[in-house]
């Protein structure tokens, strides 16, 4: 249970695309690890952040979207909440989405620590979606945007089109070892069996 004396400040920043049909009431026992670890006794009661300014935890029905810019206390056991409300998403997200967590260390004081101390500040980056093809687009599309950003220092955008195939392509050979992963296992065809479908579906897009 988190408390204003935990050595922690947690925010938990990301929009997540959920699924047309979803409503509140799935939404509050999907985010049922957060607002509990908040010591809440709902998803409205626990809704609000920390920090004023931040909008702290939004369901926009109209655009079917979950909207998350909030801060609780706690320590690391929220780790576990997180896991925990990412498997549940997973469930109501239309498509892939990233989910950013810091851990900032409320304890550290940069102006009183000592030359040697170190902040225990600590970053988390979170993937929901329908399907692994989904969560694997979202990771494939944040790397892209990294590498082109950094490469984009010293080459021209337009020069940068074969590493961004071989960025696909090892994504590609990362989704296929899934799918021949999930179907080891499964009844042959014409056994009679439909057996479990694996969860890649199709390819995600770019990756081919």
């Amino acid at each position: 249970m988190s408390s204003y004396n935990a050595p922690f400040e947690i925010h938990v920043h990301g929009d997540v695309p959920l699924r047309p049909d979803v409503t509140y009431e799935q939404l509050q026992e999907a985010l049922k690890p957060l607002w509990k670890y908040a010591g809440a006794k709902s998803l409205a009661s626990a809704a609000e952040s920390a920090y004023e300014e931040e909008p702290g935890i939004k369901f926009d029905a109209t655009e079917h979207l979950l909207r998350m810019c909030w801060t609780v206390p706690g320590e690391e056991d929220f780790r576990q909440s997180l896991d925990e409300m990412c498997m549940s998403l997973n469930e109501l997200a239309e498509q892939g989405a990233a989910i950013e967590v810091t851990f900032y260390d409320a304890e550290f004081d940069e102006e009183e620590a000592s030359p040697d101390a170190e902040s225990r500040d600590d970053f988390v980056m979170l993937f929901v979606g329908p399907n692994p093809a989904a969560i694997m687009q979202v990771q494939r599309d944040l790397l892209v945007e990294d590498v082109v950003n950094l490469m984009e220092r010293h080459f021209d955008g337009a020069e940068l089109g074969g590493v961004v195939a071989e960025i696909d392509k090892l994504f590609a050979q990362r989704f296929d070892a899934l799918v021949n992963s999930l179907e080891i296992g499964r009844p042959p065809r014409g056994s009679g069996g439909s057996g479990p479908g694996h969860g890649g579906g199709r390819r995600p897009r770019h990756l081919h």
